[in-house]
């Protein structure tokens, strides 16, 4: 096998990962990572192989699978002192297996369903207008601070019960929920740091839960509390904190992500820039186009249940793996000219972004929603969207999304 230069953990290789994508799907598409140990896959057949077979790839993976040895202790520490102060992790909806994933899908599904997504849309723009409001005027902001980030946030935080005022509580909350995945567990000053912060959000999100059960409104905290459908076990509060814990995290920074990534690729094209304010019928491929180029989730983990093999290499029973969407979602064989930005390319809805199977993910819709409103009213609004001079763009550090830190833009008002 072809030596592979270059590694995920190297900052430099997260940040533009592209050319190491290529080197993996063409000499080693299922290569063991010398650093970790996992197996990251990176064609687009053995990643939608890999999510629609949970009976062998298995989504039910404990912390200390796939953090070391010392991100196993601090993990560990993690648990017991959330445990202490708040709600212990359990495995739910994305770390369970059908049938068992089932029952937390049906929950999901009813409280983010198509009709109440819809229900959504004058809240998504009134709220993406207030936020250009803020700053039209001034003809520059920090897109990621001042829009990419507010916008998914203010929208979950409207359906918790939060005011626009406890926006930077809610991000806060939020940052802390991520840090065990992204690896800032370095520490245990870290770890108590991240549990107390968690352990606020879970208690404030219990006293939610609870008046919602007693007194329901047209809100997602309302639809996790009714009563279960078709003879499911009532939901404990350990579950509905792990369930809130997943709607925060999927549904607010990965979709903030898409935001400011869907903006620079528009900035870095301004042929495509061009094209959308011409033809809105382009939204939703544009939207597709930006999550296939530039993958919010560049990967995520699943664990072999059996000894398996996979484009020839022979993987244990109990090794985890790592499937790489970033890298599935511009493979060649699938992607003609995969690393082109084309928002009239035919098949761009064909990436998994949002991954395949029984784990797809529950809050596409909205996504989609959110992106596609987002860039009707900045392109009614604003016009000559540009980097701001001098800007350096730096990409968060982690293993698994793809995050720029900020984004400064200029611009004038239409």
């Amino acid at each position: 096998m072809p030596e592979i230069v270059g590694s995920l953990l190297e900052p430099e290789t997260a940040a533009c990962p592209w050319a190491f994508y290529a080197q993996l799907r063409a000499n080693a598409p299922v290569y063991r990572m010398p650093e970790t140990g996992f197996y990251i896959v990176s064609r687009y057949e053995d990643l939608k192989a890999i999510a629609s077979d949970p009976q062998t790839f298995s989504n039910s993976i404990v912390h200390e699978q796939y953090t070391g040895e010392s991100g196993s202790h601090l993990g560990r520490m993690y648990e017991e002192r959330l445990s202490e102060i708040g709600w212990g992790h359990v495995q739910t909806l994305h770390r369970t297996d059908p049938p068992e994933h089932g029952r937390y899908r049906r929950l999901l599904n009813r409280a983010l369903s198509p009709a109440r997504v819809e229900g959504m849309v004058p809240s998504v723009e009134r709220l993406t207008d207030q936020l250009i409001d803020a700053f039209a005027d001034r003809g520059e902001c920090d897109f990621v601070a001042e829009f990419a980030f507010p916008l998914p946030g203010l929208v979950i935080a409207e359906q918790l019960g939060l005011d626009a005022t406890q926006i930077t509580t809610f991000k806060r909350w939020a940052d802390a929920m991520l840090a065990p995945a992204q690896g800032l567990l370095t520490d245990e000053d870290a770890v108590i740091h991240y549990s107390d912060i968690e352990a606020e959000a879970q208690h404030y999100l219990a006293d939610v839960l609870e008046e919602r059960r007693s007194k329901p409104t047209d809100d997602w905290m309302s639809a996790l509390v009714a009563d279960p459908e078709d003879g499911d076990e009532p939901y404990s509060m350990h579950e509905l904190q792990n369930l809130m814990h997943q709607l925060v995290t999927g549904g607010y920074t990965t979709t903030a992500d898409a935001l400011a990534n869907a903006m620079l690729l528009l900035i870095e094209h301004p042929d495509q820039m061009d094209l959308l304010r011409r033809d809105r019928t382009l939204l939703r491929n544009f939207a597709d186009e930006a999550l296939r180029h530039s993958s919010s989730v560049q990967g995520l983990f699943r664990r072999a249940t059996r000894d398996v093999e996979l484009g020839g290499v022979p993987i244990p029973a109990n090794a985890i793996l790592h499937i790489r969407y970033g890298a599935a979602n511009r493979d060649e064989d699938v992607f003609d000219d995969p690393d082109r930005f084309d928002i009239t390319r035919d098949n761009a809805g064909k990436h998994i972004g949002f991954s395949r199977g029984p784990h797809f993910c529950v809050g596409r819709p909205l996504a989609l929603q959110e992106m596609m409103i987002a860039f009707d009213r900045i392109l009614d609004r604003l016009d000559d969207i540009a980097l701001a001079p001098g800007t350096t763009l730096e990409r968060a550090p982690g293993f698994f999304l793809y995050s720029l830190l900020s984004l400064p833009i200029t611009f004038t008002r239409r």
